[in-house]
């Protein structure tokens, strides 16, 4: 689970700052979810979505 299958969206680096300001590297991660999406020939797919996508309507859900 890396990207987003629809807008791409995937792991993003940054820092861990601690008190003394020492710099460790980290990753954020996006809330990717496996969902059951809308196909074009009317099926269903199953894909991997980050959760903005799917508060946003960019894709429909399967029933």
């Amino acid at each position: 689970m890396a990207k987003c299958e629809v807008c791409g969206k995937g792991p993003t680096v940054g820092n861990n700052v601690s008190h003394s300001n020492n710099r460790t590297k980290r990753r954020f991660m996006p809330n990717l979810q496996k969902i059951r999406v809308k196909a074009a020939n009317g099926g269903t797919v199953r894909q991997v979505v980050c959760a903005n996508c799917i508060k946003s309507g960019r894709i429909e859900k399967a029933v």
